[in-house]
């Protein structure tokens, strides 16, 4: 039914690519989110430091917990065995999706532009302005990412779908270059236009596609209903006779979370994996800075920024087709040793090859970035493990994807903290403490002059190759302990398609 109504369309506005958009509206402002917001509460709502690790301690504590909380009141219904009432259809399982995303989108747009407009005093909108953007983001992101693992099982489909999703976060990532030119400290009120500009895009954006999903999935779960409806009214007489078993209490699901070993694994290395990515936008704009700002323009220094927000969705579309011969893991591991080896080969190289810093600079955020592109796929074959294992009704997508948040979150709130304290450590340079004029989360004068290395110069050197060389020497050893890949994970994917067969949607086909 859905091929002969849509068929027509299939190429330019296939569910994949409106899938896929959705991360466009998504991407234009988080990029200008990571960009931006340490430097405009720094360096123009001038927060002090007490405030701004308060600020980073109860966000760190929002930024976990949401994610589970979220995801558990979204797929609760379905923690139940297969036994339990009548089947819940994978249809109705995307609609709610897309109706979470067509409220929260929007919002998560608002909460946005709250960043760029002071109405509170700096440390409490700083607290405020975090938790409000995460939550709405976290609503986003979980609706999003689990409706890969109920649109498609098989790894060629969820391979497309992350493919159209890493075309338009290339696009989104076009805001951060068009950033450059209403980006002002001394006058805010062009990038507060921008930034509206891009919400309210981005507000149009989410409330079009979903609904032209919506639209196209209602008229798979209309038959479904009717079909359940009857059988229900011929069942009446048998009601006594059915005894549903209770669905699985949170207690119990973290419990046979606990005993699944591929997604304890995963999480060890995915906690690191976050870290690393937010430890590289939070200290790209630093390194440039103190570590080539002296030898390439300014303007060079904001193209290889943009391109290091580009280039990663771009090089996703090299990886996923390497997935598709070599495996997700495979490739995450080649990954994993590319980075190791970049890192060695920079030490010893050392700090005055300015080239080869532009290289590793831009590279390390590329494959870093790339890596946490390809790691949606991997959840969303935990997510079918955790369907057989414990025999679910239907598939707790948003939950699990919750439940490796919640592991996973500390990261992004320990990558400013350990990366200002390590600077400060082995530099003496605090950010919180600058001169007025200076007063810039970037512009900071040398620490040394004369020859030699400066000793911030120095410091921020070693930051950035000692933490690329820790960080993928821990993921490797985690990494090697995941089994869900090659013939097991063929298996896993074998018994769930056997399972919901007849439910599942053919993605092709609408």
């Amino acid at each position: 039914m859905g091929r002969s109504v849509w068929g027509c369309s299939q190429v330019v506005f296939s569910t994949a690519v409106l899938y896929g958009s959705l991360a466009l509206f998504t991407s234009i402002l988080h990029n200008v989110f990571l960009l931006y917001y340490m430097e405009t509460f720094v360096s123009i709502y001038k927060i002090d430091k007490v405030s701004f690790w308060v600020g980073e301690t109860v966000f760190l504590l929002w930024n976990s917990l949401n994610d589970p909380l979220f995801g558990w009141l979204s797929d609760r219904s379905f923690l139940s065995s297969p036994q339990t009432g009548s089947p819940i259809t994978t249809p109705e399982v995307v609609l709610k999706r897309l109706k979470a995303l067509s409220t929260n989108g929007p919002l998560f747009a608002l909460s946005f532009l709250a960043f760029w407009v002071a109405w509170a005093r700096p440390g409490l909108q700083f607290m405020l302005c975090l938790c409000m953007y995460d939550g709405f983001l976290t609503m986003v992101d979980l609706h999003h990412s689990a409706l890969m693992a109920d649109l498609a099982v098989s790894a060629t489909d969820r391979t497309r779908l992350n493919f159209h999703c890493s075309v338009f976060s290339a696009l989104g990532s076009f805001s951060v270059f068009l950033s450059y030119y209403f980006w002002n400290k001394e006058d805010f009120y062009s990038f507060r236009l921008f930034c509206m500009a891009l919400a309210a895009f981005s507000i149009g954006g989410f409330l079009l596609v979903s609904r032209v999903l919506q639209r196209r999935f209602q008229k798979e779960v209309r038959p479904r209903q009717d079909e359940a409806l009857t059988l229900k009214e011929l069942s009446v007489g048998h009601a006594a006779l059915n005894h549903p078993e209770k669905p699985v209490t949170i207690g119990q699901y973290l419990k046979q979370l606990s005993r699944q070993k591929n997604f304890l694994w995963f999480v060890s290395m995915n906690l690191v994996q976050v870290f690393h990515c937010h430890f590289n936008n939070n200290f790209f704009p630093l390194f440039l800075e103190h570590l080539l700002s002296d030898n390439i323009s300014a303007s060079t220094g904001s193209i290889l920024l943009g391109i290091s927000y580009i280039a990663p969705h771009l090089n996703n579309l090299y990886f996923l087709t390497l997935c598709q011969r070599y495996g997700v893991y495979q490739i995450i591991r080649w990954l994993f040793m590319l980075k190791l080896g970049l890192g060695v080969f920079m030490v010893l190289a050392g700090a005055d090859h300015i080239y080869l810093l532009c290289i590793f600079i831009a590279s390390n955020r590329v494959f870093t970035e790339g890596t946490c592109k390809l790691l949606k796929l991997v959840i969303s074959d935990l997510v079918d493990e955790d369907f057989v294992v414990n025999r679910r009704q239907q598939a707790a997508s948003a939950l699990l994807f919750g439940m490796v948040a919640l592991l996973t979150k500390p990261g992004q709130t320990f990558a400013p903290l350990i990366g200002t304290w390590l600077l400060c450590v082995y530099t003496g340079y605090d950010i919180f403490d600058k001169e007025p004029v200076k007063d810039s989360l970037v512009a900071v004068p040398d620490v040394a002059s004369g020859s030699g290395t400066p000793p911030l110069r120095l410091g921020c050197f070693y930051m950035l190759v000692f933490v690329p060389i820790t960080c993928a020497l821990l993921q490797l050893a985690a990494w090697s302990r995941f089994t869900l890949h090659g013939r097991k994970l063929q298996g896993i994917k074998t018994l769930r398609q056997s399972a919901q067969h007849g439910h599942l949607i053919d993605v092709k086909a609408i």
